[in-house]
């Protein structure tokens, strides 16, 4: 028995993820060639000033435990399950996750997740989901202290690899 292969074209408003019909489905990524690709998303937690004095002289512990290494483990961790959290993305090897927590004195948490595979889509939405987690990790860990925590902008800083790059300015 012979399986036949049919590809349904993209949708007229040229979103990928609708068929002509408009109906959702995956995108077909077996005709594209495997590539490095690699993203950096960014994450930024506002925390009120009392909190990121409690947590400077803390050492970024709070009664949780260490906040920034956690949030860093929960990055990886999401970054790995993306495709169990958003339905249309496809599962991938993680060659590659880097995520770095910047913690400046004014109560700013830039967390910067970096993801790397080696494949034949790209990594946007696990780098996104990794920085993500992390900034929701840093509030769970520390609304303890205030309710005030703020997160975002949450947002693509690059993206190589496939069909085009892109750098925010």
């Amino acid at each position: 028995m012979a399986i036949r292969h049919t590809k349904k074209k993209s949708s007229r408003s040229g979103l990928t993820h609708l068929d002509t019909d408009e109906r959702p489905r995956m995108v077909d990524i077996s005709d594209k060639d495997t590539a490095t690709r690699e993203a950096t998303a960014e994450a930024v937690v506002t925390l009120p000033g009392a909190v990121a004095n409690a947590l400077a002289a803390s050492g970024h512990r709070t009664h949780k435990g260490p906040v920034f290494d956690t949030a860093i483990i929960a990055a990886v961790q999401a970054v790995k399950r993306t495709h169990e959290l958003i339905p249309f993305c496809h599962p991938l090897p993680i060659d590659h996750c880097d995520v770095d927590i910047d913690s400046a004195k004014t109560g700013l948490v830039r967390i910067r997740c970096t993801v790397r595979t080696l494949h034949r889509t790209g990594v946007e939405m696990e780098a996104l989901t990794g920085a993500t987690v992390a900034a929701l990790t840093v509030y769970d860990m520390c609304k303890a202290l205030s309710h005030d925590i703020r997160i975002g902008p949450i947002r693509l800083l690059n993206k190589r690899g496939g069909k085009r790059d892109f750098r925010r300015r």
